[in-house]
């Protein structure tokens, strides 16, 4: 794996420009670095939201209040999924029955066809997940890259969620499942009756998600909040209502930086397969909820550490619900001119019923910064690996032998390259960014580092050439790419996801290709690989443009770049036109086509299944994948990364290297999160849990359906929680799961 040499900070020589065109198995040899604190990683700040001179949120405390009710109350789904019903556990899902989908987020409706187990089981709707359905890439002999395969499944497992159907429309004093116009899915089914659809992709925990610059696997929730969508400034339609005064409304737009998680928070409850009926709009939700009791269903402990003092309940009666409304919590902690105009016309309205009001209205953008400020306290900093205290190296110095070693090959196989910073994870990009100014020893030394700015493209060896990537997001070789594109995809309005691919569109003069700003901020002479160098060489450059070519400089400072300045250029616009248009050009190459976000590993033993496509049960199983180099070897792939191990391989003590890099992993666990404890505690939940039956037979006649053609759910029931947490901790997925 590649790691800038100590070269890279003297002046340009012949010697540095072999370092930067071959991969060095000197540097491959040298040890990532040392990782830091949690606790020393800030927040990134959102301007405008709790300060200035008329903030959005007037009362932090109600927001988050707001956010927490609403992220756990059944009442949001349209059919009984919350957001916390696939996020309960460590932030993680671990159910095991009727969580199976088909085929990847880009396998064609046709090919989404449920395979077979290793066994030659059947596997289908309703399934009951074992341990010999693991991994879904098998080898026969696992460390062995070349050894033969003996299974192969595209499907993945996720999440389990709502039955779908049509919207009609809700409820405001009777069922608090939505009306809509519901049949057997044609994917999801056993027999001829439905069951529940389950998520393409598997669902990452969303403890620490608030230093992630993007989320969701393939970085879809946009940095930018837009109030009314998860696609930031690319939707040209989004805005939010203000009042003016008592006659007048205007719609505005709203350009809320680092709140990717207000984005994501818009995209579950409107989503069909996740939590809602089709053709559902958020205004429609507001309405429904506004004013109900929050979790009125769910008992509240009364010493929950944010739900406490609003819970109907007191020791030794543990009720249901808070003693507020929706509409109440939203009043207390937002703006007035978001919530307070009385007329009703301006906002449009659903078939034959009242317009909406101006709460409804913009009840997007009160659901997703409200969630966005919960999940934000949900910060798990204090796992042993945190607490330790440290040498004058920066070595923990209070971890058992085991456990250093397991620290020594997670730095001496890389795996720091992806998983970088207190996080663990280059997909904090703004918080890495501010901590490497004051903590540089997180991210290398004098003899080797990587580079961590605040771009969102960087450059990297790939097999065939020097590629761009978006920062944070890797191909390992997890999936073929026809499963699952990743962060190669595109937009509901055609642009693509990633960001790499509108920079080079930016490189050729084609602004208009750019639909994240960001984008025009990003600094050639940050990136980890040289891509314009103003200097004459006396051969032919294939993998980066020189003097030789027609350079302009950077638009952006050249203060503290991570290259030398003779790096802080760039093609011209018809140079990379001309570039781009080669058939096989090794300048302009991207690797984003089945790219994915790179996951934290804090708490990583609790949030099983592993990987986008949930293939891996076990940390044993993880750490095989990466030791032999993956599984397949696409185009993307950063090879430089991602290649066998011969410490977890081949070496004489690599089995316990194996291991004692696992119980290194295992001190990234907070033990407030594996006994639940705050900020980890947490309302009563009922959470589907397949339907009662098996994959062969189930019993249809569901209540939420006026037909008998979908199946009878079977529920697990996840007890409330206070402050002080629970005696037992949270389980590991594959101990879950029988033989």
């Amino acid at each position: 794996m590649f790691v800038h040499s100590k070269f890279n900070f003297l002046p340009f020589s012949l010697l540095a420009l072999f370092l930067l065109q071959v991969n060095s198995a000197v540097e491959a040899a040298a040890p990532g670095p040392i990782p830091i604190n949690l606790s020393t990683l800030p927040v990134p700040p959102t301007p405008g939201l709790s300060n200035g001179s008329d903030p959005i949120v007037i009362d932090l405390q109600k927001a988050i209040i707001l956010g927490k009710a609403l992220f756990w109350d059944t009442n949001v789904g349209s059919d009984g999924m919350a957001c916390a019903s696939c996020h309960f556990h460590a932030g993680a899902d671990v159910r095991v029955k009727n969580q199976i989908s088909p085929g990847g987020k880009s396998t064609p409706p046709q090919a989404q066809l449920f395979d077979n187990s290793t066994s030659g089981d059947l596997i289908n709707a309703n399934h009951i997940l074992k341990k010999s359905d693991f991994p879904f890439y098998q080898l026969q002999q696992p460390l062995d890259p070349n050894s033969p395969t003996i299974h192969n499944s595209d499907d993945v497992v996720s999440s389990a969620g709502s039955f779908g159907g049509q919207f009609k429309g809700i409820d405001l004093y009777g069922s608090n499942v939505d009306d809509c116009l519901r049949n057997a899915d044609p994917v999801f089914h056993v027999g001829s009756t439905g069951t529940r659809r389950v998520q393409p992709r598997n669902t990452p925990t969303v403890i620490n998600a608030v230093f992630n610059y993007r989320n969701f696997w393939d970085g879809r929730a946009n940095n930018i909040f837009n109030g009314s969508s998860p696609w930031g400034d690319r939707d040209t339609n989004a805005g939010i209502w203000v009042k003016i005064n008592g006659r007048r409304v205007i719609k505005k737009s709203l350009h809320l930086i680092n709140s990717s998680l207000a984005s994501q928070a818009l995209a579950p409850p409107l989503n069909s397969t996740e939590m809602s009926c089709a053709g559902r709009v958020f205004p429609a939700l507001g309405r429904k909820l506004l004013q109900k009791t929050p979790l009125q269903q769910q008992k509240v402990d009364f010493q929950d550490s944010v739900l406490g003092s609003l819970s109907n309940s007191s020791a030794g009666d543990i009720q249901p619900g808070l003693n507020t409304t929706y509409g109440a919590l939203i009043r207390a902690a937002f703006n007035r001119k978001y919530w307070s105009y009385r007329r009703r016309g301006p906002f449009g309205s659903a078939p034959n019923q009242l317009p909406y009001t101006q709460m409804e209205a913009n009840f997007s953008m009160f659901f997703g910064l409200a969630i966005q400020l919960y999940e934000s306290t949900l910060i798990s900093d204090q796992s042993r690996f945190d607490l330790s205290a440290r040498d004058e190296t920066g070595m923990p110095t209070q971890l058992t032998a085991s456990e250093m070693n397991g620290l020594e090959q997670f730095r001496l196989n890389q795996c720091a390259l992806c998983h970088i910073g207190p996080n663990f994870t280059a997909t904090s990009i703004a918080a890495n960014a501010a901590i490497a100014k004051t903590h540089p020893e997180a991210f290398g030394d004098a003899s080797s580092s990587i580079s961590t700015s605040s771009n969102v493209v960087n450059r990297i060896l790939t097999a065939r050439s020097v590629a761009m990537f978006d920062s944070g997001f890797a191909s390992t070789g997890v999936t073929e790419t026809t499963s699952d594109i990743g962060v190669g995809g595109t937009d509901p309005f055609g642009n693509p996801l990633s960001f790499s691919l509108q920079y080079i569109q930016h490189l050729t003069g084609n602004n208009t290709a750019v639909v994240d700003a960001d984008v025009f901020n990003v600094r050639s002479c940050d990136f980890q690989e040289a891509f314009a160098v103003n200097v004459t060489f006396p051969f032919p450059i294939t993998k980066f443009f020189t003097a030789a070519d027609d350079l302009i400089p950077q638009p952006q400072n050249t203060i503290d770049c991570y290259l030398q300045v003779n790096s802080a250029f760039l093609p011209s616009p018809s140079t990379a036109l001309a570039e781009l248009n080669k058939p096989n050009s090794l300048k302009l190459t991207t690797a984003v086509n089945g790219a994915f976000k790179i996951p934290s590993l804090r708490n990583i033993e609790l949030t099983g299944p592993y990987m986008h496509n949930g293939g891996l049960a076990s940390l044993e199983q993880v750490i095989e994948f990466y030791a032999r180099g993956g599984n397949f070897n696409p185009p993307a792939k950063q090879s430089v990364k991602v290649f066998p191990l011969a410490l977890l391989t081949s070496d004489t003590a690599a089995a316990q290297n194996r291991a004692d890099l696992i119980a290194f992993l295992k001190t990234l666990t907070d033990e407030r999160v594996k006994y639940e404890k705050a900020p980890f505690d947490h309302p009563e939940i009922k959470i589907p849990h397949g339907h009662v039956g098996d994959e062969f037979s189930v019993v249809n006649g569901n209540p939420i359906a006026a037909a008998s053609d979908l199946a009878e759910d079977e529920f697990i029931t996840i007890n409330a929680v206070g402050a002080s947490g629970r005696s037992t901790p949270l389980k590991a997925f594959d101990s879950l799961l029988a033989p």
